[in-house]
């Protein structure tokens, strides 16, 4: 039997991102047609299209589809999307994620950034960013990863005129290029050694590769590594973080910072653990002496930040975010020494960090209306102009910390610790508990500020609907989570491939 070219599709399956994409497009279209004075609409509709497409995971959620798939002569089905359990759990995180940016764009919109490009960009990113996770094979990887990572270089340089975020964008855009340069060679440097581009048919034949082609394996796996490094802001490339999140919009930000960094990890686990397990001494050991010096760096430099410096709100969530991208990369590295179910706390881990990061963006967004320069500083006294906004940034914080009463916070560490220690990795384990201590400093002495008496009369923050809506949401999901954390945690015992 010779293999079938004929692929049947199954639309169910791919509805997420294909609904995303359309509406996209949908947007793009009538805002030719809208006029000015209502092109809130536009943000309405991406805002449906991405709740529908959010609704659209739950009669996947059995996790055991799949599509486009070829039969070779061995009887063995090389599919390119698949929609498992692990996939519906980043998708769900994703496209969550983009409906949260979305809610805290609309007042930006409708105020600063041209509204049809803006949601159409936004949507097509997100349409990308959920597609990565199903991917099977490097080629629908690639595709999605750029898909996800291009329009979200325009978003970063959406206002026009404005200095700060065109140097942000070009920054953003030349290591992002570079980095999906390194990581095409890598990939054609393993299709080369391998003769496949299926993830699953590579992990089979990267165990027998001719010795004249184990060179060229070696430096493809290295090569593709170092691709899904820059993605995932792991120090050395890093560099591009502080500035992008500065010059863009406080909502693009948001987006980056949660959903730009899970597609990051997503493709990293993909490549790692599905793929490339045969090399598990090779990557293991580099991912976590990676996982070391990122969480240190980050650390260390959002420790730095000094309160009366403009921007030095977001530059500390961007120095966060790279500690925090050095606290995902602790189970994947354990992946390499104790099994593929480790993966799993990376998952409990980023599902946390999604909803409270994106909650404390939502109330940076919110003070930014008053205090553009955005200064630590800004935040003293904001219980007394605020309470409700001083309490939720206070609940984020302390879960980024990982104290209680963010009681998900502190489990989604423990796990990670656990996860470390289990792979026996016991110096790896140690770094992380220092760097947690560091961590706890600059979180308290950011909460702490919310709650003393502020410098003059208070200033209260005109909060938007949408704004006080995202906020609620995400304190809402973290206290649930407080209060439950097996719904995100079993992930953690729970082996996703």
């Amino acid at each position: 039997m010779t293999s079938s070219l004929v692929q049947s599709v199954d639309w169910l399956t791919i509805a997420p991102p294909t609904l995303t994409a359309a509406v996209a497009l949908a947007v793009l279209v009538a805002d030719l047609f809208v006029p000015q004075e209502r092109k809130q609409l536009l943000g309405w509709t991406a805002i449906g299209g991405l709740t529908a497409a959010l609704a659209l995971l739950v009669p996947l959620r059995a996790g055991d589809r799949e599509t486009f798939c070829l039969t070779a002569d061995t009887s063995v089905t090389a599919c390119s999307y698949t929609a498992d359990e692990f996939t519906l759990v980043i998708q769900l995180l994703v496209l969550g994620g983009a409906l949260l940016t979305a809610l805290l764009s609309l007042a930006d919109t409708r105020e600063k950034l041209p509204a049809g490009e803006y949601w159409f960009l936004l949507l097509s990113s997100a349409a990308g960013a959920a597609l990565l996770p199903a991917s099977r094979d490097l080629a629908t990887l690639v595709v999605a990863l750029e898909v996800a990572s291009l329009p979200a270089f325009a978003l970063v340089g959406l206002r026009r005129g404005d200095r700060m975020s065109g140097e942000a964008a070009l920054k953003f855009f030349l290591s992002s290029v570079t980095a999906t340069a390194v990581t095409l060679l890598g990939v054609s440097f393993v299709y080369a050694a391998t003769g496949t581009l299926h993830l699953t048919e590579i992990a089979q034949r990267l165990d027998d590769v001719p010795g004249q082609l184990q060179t060229l394996a070696e430096a493809g796996v290295a090569l593709t590594l170092v691709g899904f490094a820059f993605k995932t802001a792991a120090v050395p490339f890093h560099f591009w973080v502080p500035d992008t999140y500065v010059g863009a919009p406080l909502p693009v930000a948001a987006y980056l910072s949660v959903v730009g960094k899970a597609v990051g990890f997503t493709g990293l686990i993909l490549v790692t653990v599905v793929a490339f397990p045969s090399y598990a001494d090779v990557w293991g050991p580099a991912l976590a002496v990676l996982a070391a010096v990122t969480m240190t760096a980050g650390n260390v430099a959002a420790l730095r930040q000094v309160s009366t410096r403009a921007w030095s709100a977001v530059r500390l969530l961007a120095w966060s975010s790279v500690a925090q991208a050095g606290y995902l990369l602790v189970p994947i590295a354990a992946a390499a020494y104790s099994g593929d179910d480790q993966v799993g706390a990376t998952v409990a881990y980023a599902l946390m960090y999604a909803v409270v990061n994106l909650g404390a963006f939502a109330v940076v967004t919110l003070v930014a209306r008053t205090h553009p320069g955005n200064r630590l500083a800004d935040y003293r006294g904001l219980y007394a102009a605020s309470p409700a906004a001083a309490l939720a940034l206070g609940f984020f914080l302390l879960n980024l910390a990982g104290l209680p009463p963010g009681i998900i916070g502190l489990f989604a560490k423990v796990t990670v610790f656990s996860a470390a220690v289990d792979a026996g990795l016991g110096w790896l384990a140690v770094i992380m508990g220092v760097n947690v201590v560091i961590g706890l400093y600059y979180y308290l002495r950011w909460t702490a500020l919310l709650f003393r008496t502020p410098e003059g009369a208070p200033v209260r923050h005109r909060a938007p609907a949408p704004v006080t809506l995202a906020i609620a949401l995400t304190a809402a999901v973290g206290v649930v989570l407080s209060g439950y954390p097996q719904f995100a945690l079993r992930f953690a015992a729970t082996a996703l491939f």
